[in-house]
């Protein structure tokens, strides 16, 4: 007979991502888990006490793609490259745009907190040095809902031939200073109407 075969925790974390790549967090289940290693559910059992705390270790897999992800980035600012890095994130990964983004999801962290952290590091950039906490804080709102939709778009493939990788990139980049100069030409006294 020959010995059996050792499944590590990376070994099972490796194979519930995949499944939730391909059929998203709901298709993580003992069963799909173990019949994607080959296995019986006792290795999942004996590495996880539940389901759920598998999904978290999936769910931090996400995470440390989406930073590495993030740190590739060479724009002039955390905002540029939060919004590039989104958008490759999105062409890449796009059942898992639809699992977190079009779905509540316990696993993804609080978007106040990524918020604020913003908001705090826009208050460095030059154009943006005057505004007030609150004027930055709807701009990243703002701006957060437009890479929500190109995310969600691009994910689903329902964006026009012409709108490749670079095309997508400047696009969120323009309306990010649009949005700018909106705001700056507002707080000036301008009115946009």
């Amino acid at each position: 007979m020959p010995p059996k075969t050792k499944y590590t925790k990376g070994d099972i974390v490796q194979a519930a991502f995949e499944i939730a790549q391909e059929e998203g967090f709901a298709a993580i289940t003992a069963r799909s888990v173990a019949a994607k290693l080959g296995c019986s559910v006792a290795p999942i059992y004996v590495n996880f006490e539940t389901i759920d705390d598998l999904a978290a270790a999936v769910m931090q897999r996400v995470n440390a793609i989406s930073a590495s992800i993030l740190a590739q980035q060479s724009g002039k600012s955390p905002f540029e490259n939060l919004g590039k890095a989104s958008l490759q994130f999105a062409r890449e990964y796009p059942v898992l745009v639809r699992e977190l983004i079009l779905k509540p999801n316990p696993h993804l962290a609080n978007y106040e907190a990524v918020d604020e952290a913003l908001v705090t590091g826009l208050a460095d950039d030059e154009e943006l040095r005057a505004w007030t906490d609150d004027e930055r804080r709807k701009l990243v709102f703002v701006m957060r809902a437009f890479q929500t939709g190109l995310m969600v778009l691009l994910a689903n493939g329902h964006v026009p031939k012409w709108l490749g990788p670079d095309e997508a990139e400047n696009l969120l980049m323009s309306t990010g200073a649009d949005l700018v100069i909106a705001g700056n030409h507002k707080r000036n006294g301008g009115n946009i109407r």
